[in-house]
């Protein structure tokens, strides 16, 4: 590719001109004049050393924050590691105890996933999430009565949802910092069981929905759960 340059000083130019364009220069006599090989040479050598020393300047720039990183990272997870072990300290004791072998032993899968390893199902394809029968909702772990149907409402949440328990007692609230948030936790006050979690954006008069796994309940019809607590 040529270039014709004017207005330079001469005719062909300075050589300053010549190497910041990297063109091949015609003067106005028609000569042709070409940037020296070894001044190319000089100028990609210079231009090697400079981003040679940018880029090690940046590594060691990274380098240095990264140990500033490390080093805090190691100090929060510290401070997450002892608030863990103090909440982990409250957690009350529970009066219906079996062992880890034993809950698998009468619980599904899915049931002592979400029981007793805390998790928690899909919404819209479990059981109970627009159930409209009547009776009362049980733990699927012990049995201890926990919701009434009369006080479940849709909550288009997509998971099984009721405006208060048949009684505060039968639930427990615990701090829950998983996920990257703070939420509370609800489990069974008899076997200590995972339910789901409550939430302030309820309906009247409670305002609150405790938003429940299916697979941590089982649903009992009233009549035969009244005559089975009389005998």
């Amino acid at each position: 590719m040529s270039l014709i340059m004017t207005g330079v000083g001469d005719e062909t130019g300075s050589i300053s001109n010549l190497i910041c364009y990297g063109f091949v220069m015609k003067s106005s006599t028609g000569m042709v004049n070409y940037i020296s090989v070894v001044e190319k040479i000089k100028i990609n050598m210079k231009l090697f050393l400079i981003t040679s020393v940018n880029l090690t300047l940046i590594l060691v720039v990274l380098n240095i924050n990264k140990g500033n990183n490390t080093h805090e990272f190691e100090e929060n997870h510290s401070h997450e590691l002892a608030n863990y072990e103090m909440v982990m300290d409250t957690v009350p004791e529970f009066p219906y105890q079996k062992t880890e072998a034993e809950w698998k032993e009468i619980l599904t899968p899915s049931q002592f996933r979400i029981l007793r390893k805390k998790g928690t199902e899909f919404p819209y394809v479990n059981e109970y999430f627009d159930s409209k029968k009547d009776g009362i909702y049980v733990c699927a772990g012990c049995g201890q009565k926990l919701y009434d149907s009369r006080h479940k409402y849709k909550s288009g949440t997509g998971w099984p949802s009721f405006w208060k328990p048949i009684d505060d007692s039968l639930v427990v609230e615990l701090e829950d910092k998983s996920l990257f948030m703070t939420r509370t936790e609800i489990v069974c006050s008899n076997c200590g069981g995972h339910l789901g979690h409550v939430f302030d954006d309820g309906p009247e008069p409670t305002n609150l929905r405790y938003c429940m796994n299916s697979a941590a309940m089982k649903l009992v019809n009233r009549d035969k759960l009244s005559e089975a607590e009389e005998n």
